[in-house]
């Protein structure tokens, strides 16, 4: 693991992906800590992970939310990341107790169309310095 991964949590997305791309934004612009370090799927430490957590390493249909030793995918991803957040975000986390399959079935759709409704980059954001410094 990373030795970054042991002191920020880490997001994991998919660095062509508009929707992706939007939710890091989301993400740092509510973060004022800057807890988070990112990383998209496609760069190398992105493939190092995927494989140390034996994920799949070209399909993305998810993205992942790696805490300490911890990894969490899809909507419980989501949900550890809204937690984390400044601001009433948080009181989206109550929702981790609807059972994961059901929340899933949900996320799984808008990732599964993702790509249709909010389009496709040629390469990967490329952050301005300041934000650089959180991407891995």
């Amino acid at each position: 693991m990373p030795e970054i991964a042991k002191k920020h949590p880490i997001l994991l997305f998919d660095g062509v992906c508009n929707l992706c791309n939007s939710m890091v934004t989301f993400v740092i612009k509510r973060d004022q800590k800057a807890t988070f370090k990112f990383a998209s799927l496609q760069s190398d430490v992105g493939q190092h992970l995927l494989r140390e957590y034996s994920l799949p390493m070209e399909e993305f249909d998810s993205f992942y939310f790696v805490d300490g030793k911890k990894i969490y995918t899809k909507s419980s991803a989501a949900l550890k990341v809204a937690k984390e957040l400044d601001g009433a975000w948080k009181l989206f986390y109550p929702l981790i107790l609807i059972p994961k399959p059901l929340r899933d079935i949900v996320y799984s759709y808008v990732a599964k169309n993702r790509y249709r409704w909010f389009g496709k980059r040629n390469q990967c954001m490329l952050p301005n310095p300041e934000v650089k410094k959180r991407f891995l």
